[in-house]
């Protein structure tokens, strides 16, 4: 297995680790961070079974699913989790949740096009999509300025919370993605020009 590492401007994506069970309980077991996603909150064995699934779909031959860790860049802690799995003709479906404390900083946009650039850079897809609840309008957002295109509604897509809910949908073709400035698909920081303006205060 190659491990996955991906960065943008300000975000990454690696693969899960052990350590990352405490971070993603915080996301995955928060009412708030899950309260568009398609499940309520998890405990923390739901948790700890989905990081030893994250373990699993890496070492799968052919690797189907990308359980990922996601990161400010030049920094380790898990912030986010994001999900791409693989389906057949040469397409994808692509998921992520994120911390509150790091919503609205445009980080869900960076997060979708390091996605894409895995399916589409790493993977040679032809296609992804994603679903959000019809309530999330912040995640429609998110998938348009990514550059993903509304598709239409799944009707009683998923049941939670005890009752039946859409899904909109969104997708994205391998023509139609314009990758975003600094990102490197191999992880490492971005070179600067000898003259450069590395900042200064003022």
């Amino acid at each position: 297995m190659t491990p996955v590492h991906l960065a943008g401007p300000r975000m990454a994506l690696r693969e899960v680790e052990p350590e990352d069970i405490d971070s993603l309980l915080a996301i995955y077991g928060s009412p708030e961070a899950t309260r568009h996603l398609s499940f309520e909150p998890r405990t923390p064995e739901r948790v700890q079974a989905i990081v030893d699934r994250s373990f699993a779909s890496a070492t799968d031959t052919p690797r189907t699913e990308y359980c990922l860790a996601i990161t400010r860049r030049g920094e380790h802690r898990l912030i986010g989790y994001a999900r791409l799995a693989t389906e057949p003709q040469q397409a994808a479906t692509i998921g992520f949740a994120l911390y509150p404390g790091e919503w609205g900083n445009g980080l869900g946009t960076e997060t979708v096009h390091l996605l894409c650039a895995l399916g589409f850079t790493k993977l040679g897809l032809h296609r992804i999509w994603a679903a959000r609840s019809p309530l999330n309008e912040a995640s429609a957002r998110t998938l348009l300025r990514a550059g993903m295109t509304e598709d239409g509604c799944i009707r009683d897509h998923v049941f939670v919370r005890g009752a039946w809910r859409d899904s909109i949908t969104y997708s994205i073709l391998e023509h139609e993605w314009t990758p975003i400035d600094s990102l490197d698909t191999e992880g490492r920081p971005p070179a600067l020009a000898p003259d450069a303006d590395r900042g200064q205060e003022r």
